[in-house]
């Protein structure tokens, strides 16, 4: 009975055996390194929003403000991350058949199909669409800073909600999820023309429609917080890692070479402007510098894959003069009242470094080479015909939905409320107690 009982047991086992090799065979392999990175980069990205972003815009804004802009920030976290899981996440990734030039599809809407055991890549899907959804998280939340302290809360919501599905989601899937910008052969390694250019057009756009602030530009409205901006930023710059170089998908060289390089354009933006302003006004300011080094961080930002450190030192260099320059003109030339500088740092950044990554891409400069059959000239083509298409369908799309709101619901709080600042007039708390 005992030796029976031992042959079934190892029968059993070798049958065990079998089919867990037949079923390791049939599935595709996952990567345990990948994947670790992956996790890491995926918690970086949603700690740029939580607490970096919500920190270094909260930091920006006078007193009275200062919990809207946090209430903003975790807000739109929750409101994107619902809209993924209903359809977000295959509209952006999903194949849309006939369709799929412009838009995936509803097949994967309340993550249908989405197991432990499902995989993208080398990693488990899981993984892939918790990492995209913190980029659709970044994105609208960006845009806050377009009309920071003048806009309902409700209409916040509705606003970043219909921007998430109508205007991001699309160009999402045109630059990577096979759409006819991929198609075309766009580079955007990590969303210099998807989050960047995408929020600064939004972020103008809204700054136009909803007008200036009361008092602006003659009334100064300077940083309440600095040390809670720097902070924030600091927060960023760490964050910033798990971006670009979690955008590899894998743990390997173009995972280091993105962190390596995006590290450079962060501080080599951050030292032209701040020896910019030094020269210009007479003294480096801790704003200036900061914001600087968020300029060379989003300018690197589709380029970090694929250029190498020449092309990063020049990238942040030129961030951080060319936005300088155009937050300069923006607010002291045009008065637009781009609160906290959305369009002239990330919408200004994302298309300058979109453009020179067909130049700095060059294998002759350090890069890893075009692709068959491409050269500088088409390269850069291409580039433009990204950053040109996205502006437009961001531009009209943000426009439309700001328009329609206004109508609907209103956008902009009372006069009486502005003055008495956000945070009590829309949500009945002080951030200070005085």
């Amino acid at each position: 009975m005992a030796r029976s009982s031992h042959s079934i047991r190892v029968g059993s086992a070798a049958i065990g055996c079998l089919l867990s090799s037949t079923l390791y065979a049939q599935t595709p392999a996952v990567n345990a390194g990948d994947t670790a990175w992956l996790l890491t980069a995926t918690t970086l990205v949603l700690f740029m929003t939580l607490p970096g972003l919500a920190a270094f815009y909260a930091g920006l804004v006078r007193t009275k403000n200062v919990l809207s802009v946090l209430m903003q920030c975790f807000a739109i976290t929750c409101v994107a991350s619902v809209l993924w899981l209903v359809g977000g996440y295959g509209l952006a990734f999903g194949d849309g058949g006939a369709m799929q030039p412009l838009i995936g599809a509803f097949n994967k809407v309340w993550y249908t199909g989405i197991t432990r055991d499902s995989v993208s890549g080398a990693v488990p899907e899981p993984v892939f669409v918790m990492f995209q959804l913190t980029f659709a998280i970044i994105t609208p939340a960006l845009v806050i800073g377009g009309f920071a302290e003048r806009m309902r809360f409700s209409a916040v919501l509705w606003f970043s909600a219909a921007w998430l599905l109508l205007v991001y989601i699309p160009v999402c899937h045109w630059v990577w999820g096979g759409g006819w910008l991929a198609k075309l052969g766009v580079l955007d390694f990590a969303g210099g023309i998807v989050v960047h250019v995408n929020a600064g057009v939004a972020a103008l756009v809204a700054a136009l429609v909803l007008g200036q602030r009361r008092g602006f530009p003659h009334v100064a409205m300077p940083p309440h917080n600095m040390p809670l901006t720097v902070i924030g930023a600091g927060m960023l710059w760490v964050g910033w890692f798990g971006f670009n170089a979690g955008s590899a998908l894998a743990a390997n060289g173009s995972a280091g070479m993105a962190m390596l390089v995006t590290h450079l354009g962060a501080a080599t933006g951050a030292l032209a402007w701040m020896f910019l302003e030094w020269k210009r006004y007479g003294k480096p300011s801790v704003l200036g510098i900061v914001t600087g080094m968020v300029a060379g961080l989003g300018t690197i930002t589709p380029a970090s894959g694929f250029v190498g450190v020449t092309g990063a030192v020049c990238i942040g260099a030129l961030a951080g003069i060319v936005c300088f320059f155009a937050t300069q003109f923006l607010k002291r030339k045009l008065h637009i009242d781009d609160s906290l500088d959305v369009s002239p740092v990330h919408g200004v950044g994302g298309i300058v470094g979109s453009i020179l990554t067909g130049v700095f891409v060059s294998a002759g400069l350090g890069g890893i080479g075009y692709a068959e059959g491409m050269t500088m000239a088409k390269q850069v083509g291409v580039q433009a015909l990204g950053v040109l298409a996205t502006a437009a369908w961001c531009g009209v799309a943000t426009y439309l939905i700001l328009k329609i709101l206004d109508v609907t619901l209103g956008l902009r709080v009372t006069e009486e409320h502005e003055s008495e600042g956000l945070d009590l007039a829309q949500h009945g708390e002080r951030g200070y107690i005085e």
